[in-house]
């Protein structure tokens, strides 16, 4: 049922990032090639891993991650992206996958585990809630584009 992700799972990962785009409101903003995602998974200087849940042989849900290092904390695990189909929700699938991340965090012995979940997003705030996660407030999210840094 939960098993990591393999190279040839990466169609099937890319359309679930697509879905929880559209889910964010955000469609546009996926602009990752498969070959990218792939690359970056699977290639020589990989930097994600996933779980995901496959069942008769469709994976309905998944957990990308990796490592991030913080200068005050040390290593910690990054949940990237989190999701389980919308018709597979409800049925215990998502603790599955996230206790399955949780026990990777805790064998590799990282100083914890983080995320980021949308303010409106109630379903997902009282998933964690469950498990005690602390919100942060006070912290806004900023980035550069490729196109902007290319501007630089």
């Amino acid at each position: 049922m939960i098993r990591y992700a393999v190279k040839e799972d990466c169609p099937r990962l890319l359309e679930l990032i697509h879905e929880l785009a559209v889910y964010e409101n955000a469609p546009e903003e996926v602009t990752v090639t498969l070959d990218e995602f792939v690359d970056a998974g699977f290639g020589n200087h990989a930097v994600w891993k996933a779980f995901v849940y496959e069942q008769n042989g469709t994976i309905y849900g998944f957990a990308l991650f990796y490592i991030r290092y913080s200068t005050w904390k040390g290593r910690r695990l990054y949940l990237e992206d989190f999701l389980v189909t919308e018709e597979h929700r409800g049925k215990g699938i998502g603790k599955l996958l996230f206790d399955r991340v949780i026990r990777e965090a805790k064998e590799a012995n990282y100083q914890g585990m983080v995320w980021q979940v949308l303010d409106w997003n109630e379903p997902a705030i009282n998933f964690y809630k469950k498990y005690q996660a602390e919100t942060e407030a006070g912290w806004l999210n900023a980035s550069l584009s490729k196109i902007q840094l290319q501007k630089l």
